[in-house]
């Protein structure tokens, strides 16, 4: 069952600040149905259904274990270096099924990048973390390369603080510059879907309000999925919000529509103690 299409999105205010990213057009770019997830004999996620809407960034929230890492993972099919994992039901992107085994997962994991929780830039040069990529799927050039280096680098307002240090290795950069490299490495491949695992967890709060500036600008732009623990970030940048929640030991879809009306006005007695912090 695919979620109906709730009205186009205003920012909205939360005593006298106003919250929320651009509006956006709520057009199905991913239409999951269905979809279960399992390792070995233990199902973690288990027949979650909904649009993910084109150009907006939605918010996965809920408690640890209820399944919201994994069904990042399999929206590009990184489930598939699981031991073990399992994935049944349906992820329809732009006409194509992700899970269907003759896919080339080169190309979708391009059209669907993936940002983790810890930073994880590669122990290189800045310059190879992005020319890395763009080699592998095939552009040689060097000024393409260096131009689409220096942009995505901008991008991520990277260029001015590394542009004379390029060739430098990443991992002295600090942890902040560090996830807005491995962001930059992502966007440097031009997807449509960008997969988010908490990516400012591991920052400080300066680091994790320069992440989401950064996402929030992508909004329009790219389709963001965004996994946070965090209430108030989900709050503040998300157009559309998923609830999971454990029942029977298993992550299920408790509730999925406007980030403002599901903080505000929620459906589900769940959701309603989950984001007033009476339960989580």
């Amino acid at each position: 069952m695919n979620m109906p299409g709730p009205e186009p999105l205003v920012t909205y205010t939360i005593g006298g600040i106003e919250s929320g990213p651009p509006c956006c057009e709520p057009v199905p770019h991913l239409r999951i149905a269905n979809l279960s997830i399992a390792y070995g004999s233990a199902t973690v996620l288990d027949n979650m259904s909904l649009d993910i809407y084109k150009g907006c960034i939605t918010a996965l929230i809920g408690p640890s274990g209820c399944g919201k890492t994994s069904f990042l993972t399999a929206l590009n099919r990184l489930t598939d270096l699981i031991p073990g994992a399992k994935v049944g039901g349906s992820v329809q992107f732009e006409g194509i099924d992700v899970l269907d085994p003759n896919v080339d997962l080169l190309v979708l994991r391009r059209r669907i990048g993936m940002i983790f929780q810890k930073p994880n830039p590669f122990p290189l040069s800045i310059r190879r973390n992005l020319e890395l990529p763009l080699r592998e799927h095939g552009i040689r050039h060097r000024d393409v390369l260096e131009y689409k280096i220096e942009t995505a680098l901008r991008e991520v307002g990277l260029w001015e603080e590394v542009r004379d240090r390029l060739d430098s290795p990443a991992l002295a950069l600090s942890g902040g510059q560090q996830q807005r490299l491995c962001i930059a490495r992502a966007l440097v491949l031009e997807p449509e879907v960008l997969l988010m695992d908490e990516p400012c967890s591991a920052l400080d709060p300066i680091s994790s309000g320069v992440v989401e500036e950064l996402i929030q600008r992508l909004c329009g732009r790219l389709t963001v999925i965004i996994v946070t623990h965090n209430l108030a970030q989900a709050r503040r940048i998300a157009n559309y919000a998923a609830f999971l929640w454990m029942k029977e030991s298993v992550g299920k879809l408790i509730e999925f529509g406007q980030c403002r009306n599901l903080f505000e006005a929620p459906k589900h007695e769940l959701t309603s103690a989950y984001v007033s912090g009476a339960t989580g």
